[in-house]
Formats: structure tokens, C-alpha cells, sequence
């Protein structure tokens, strides 16, 4: 397994704390991740995502989905002494799960929906005015001969309206 040290990122930048502490995370991380229960992430639109989970067996009671700390957390907990009956084979596999999204800046969860034992999250990306590239219009500059000449006043105009 590789190491990197991140040090020199911290020392030459400013402001980027995240993007250093998910790299972190994810270069620490073990590489047997779980695969249960299975996901799709899809691209939809632009600025549009979609993740699919596969959670046959789950109703959406059991089902939850929250956001924490710019982390989606899509998490279920099924009441095994619920299920009634003895299983000569158990394929579908309905065991508790957690799984964990790390959520890029300015992304938003906007729903989900369970249909067909697949649980479908909604994400859009919502640039914010200040950080959307703008044009900024260039003056034009004026020939000498149009601009608006500035002429001093006389000293007597300024004796006048001293006196006044």
C-alpha cells in the first residue's frame, strides 16, 4: 500500500482543508470497501445526479436518508424477529447497512424514492451567482478632443460666492 504525505499541500495552500482531508481519508481507507448493498451513481443532467441503491426487502420505513456535515448517509435497519417462517435458503439479503457519500460543495439532495426494491436519491449541483463565470464589459477610451473640458474657477467667482 502507498503513503503519500499531504504536508506540502498544506503549506502551499489556503482554504482547501477538504479536498486534503478527503484524500486522506480515502488513501487511508482500506481496500476491501463493502459492496453490500449494491449502487449505481448517474449522471443525469449537467448538473444532476442520481444514485441508485438496491434495497429489495426494505420498506421505506426502514429505509433513511440524511445529511450530515456534507456527507449523504443512506442507512437501514430491518427487525430480523419481524420476518416470520424458517428459510430453507436465504439469498435475498436484508441485513442492516449504512453507506456513506462524501458530497462535493454546493451539492443538494433534492429527494428520494423507493420503487421496485431500488431507493433513488436526487442531487443537483447549485453554483452560487458569486462563483458562476461572468463577463465583465471593457470601457472604451475617449478621445482627447471629447472629453469634457474642466475649467477653474476665476478668483473673482470665488470671491463671490464667499461673500454670499
Amino acid at each position: 500500500m502507498r503513503t503519500f504525505d499531504l504536508a506540502p499541500l498544506y503549506r502551499a495552500t489556503v482554504g482547501f482543508d477538504r479536498i486534503a482531508d478527503m484524500m486522506d481519508r480515502v488513501l487511508t481507507t482500506d481496500v476491501a470497501q463493502p459492496t453490500y448493498p449494491p449502487y449505481n451513481i448517474e449522471k443525469t443532467d449537467e448538473n444532476a445526479y442520481r444514485i441508485s441503491i438496491a434495497v429489495a426487502g426494505f420498506t421505506p420505513d426502514e429505509l433513511s436518508v440524511e445529511v450530515k456535515e456534507a456527507t449523504l448517509v443512506i442507512a437501514a435497519r430491518k427487525d430480523e424477529k419481524a420476518s416470520s417462517g424458517q428459510y430453507l435458503h436465504r439469498g435475498i439479503a436484508t441485513r442492516a447497512f449504512e453507506r456513506r457519500f462524501a458530497l462535493a460543495d454546493h451539492m443538494r439532495v433534492t429527494g428520494a424514492a423507493h420503487e421496485n426494491g431500488m431507493l433513488h436519491i436526487e442531487l443537483i449541483r447549485e453554483m452560487p451567482e458569486a462563483l458562476k463565470p461572468r463577463r465583465i464589459e471593457i470601457e472604451r477610451g475617449q478621445d482627447k478632443s471629447t472629453q469634457p473640458q474642466i475649467s477653474k474657477p476665476k478668483t473673482a467667482d470665488l470671491a463671490e460666492t464667499v461673500e454670499t
